[in-house]
């Protein structure tokens, strides 16, 4: 399950608990290609200022503020593959179910 308050609200007990993130220039970058092959008109800077106005948004917020969980794991994808994430996350959770 994924979202900005799953680990600290939603599943505050989940076994393993990862952190996604990544660069606002890179989170930009991959939703710009994604909006561009939809035939959506939008500058890059526009998607940036739009994603940095969420992050300060959705981590001032009164209620569940974005916010790692002290025991979620950091998982930095700026750069790296959809599959490099992923075997990261699979090692993560091996490690973590002592599979």
């Amino acid at each position: 399950m994924d979202g900005r308050d799953i680990g600290t609200n939603v599943l505050k007990d989940a076994q393993v608990k990862i952190f996604l993130t990544a660069s606002v220039e890179e989170r930009a970058r991959r939703r710009f290609e994604e909006l561009k092959n939809k035939g959506i008109d939008i500058t890059f800077e526009e998607i940036c200022n739009d994603i940095r106005n969420r992050d300060t948004i959705d981590s001032n917020r009164e209620i569940n503020p974005l916010r790692k969980a002290e025991d979620a794991i950091l998982v930095d994808t700026t750069d790296k593959s959809i599959q490099e994430v992923v075997e990261e996350i699979i090692s993560i959770i091996r490690k973590g179910a002592n599979l």
